[in-house]
């Protein structure tokens, strides 16, 4: 992905990544709830099985790999939502020097 370039006419898809966060209930309890901290554009391409695989994540039927434009502190606790379904983040790789990411993901 390191000669990757980012073309914003692929970036179709309109996702959100989010984190679990702690707020404290009326009743003062601690919650967690997830959180948005970020929205964008991504290219979202399909990965199959055997990709994965590659990369020792095992079980998953349905994959992702999301490319986005670089955003900080993006981790593998956080998730995307994409169309309505929820991705887990299970592996980030940075294309270039922060020119984007490449969010690989399985569906929760």
């Amino acid at each position: 992905m390191e000669g990757y370039l980012m073309q914003a006419g692929k970036l179709q898809h309109r996702i959100e990544l989010q984190r679990l966060t702690e707020t404290l209930t009326a009743s003062r309890k601690v919650q967690e709830v997830w959180t948005t901290y970020a929205t964008g554009r991504a290219e979202l391409r399909q990965a199959g099985l055997s990709e994965f695989l590659r990369n020792d994540v095992e079980g998953t039927t349905s994959n992702a790999v999301f490319l986005i434009r670089w955003i900080p502190g993006v981790s593998v606790a956080d998730r995307i939502t994409h169309d309505g379904k929820v991705w887990n983040i299970v592996a980030i790789a940075e294309i270039g020097r922060r020119r984007g990411l490449e969010l690989r993901a399985v569906a929760a």
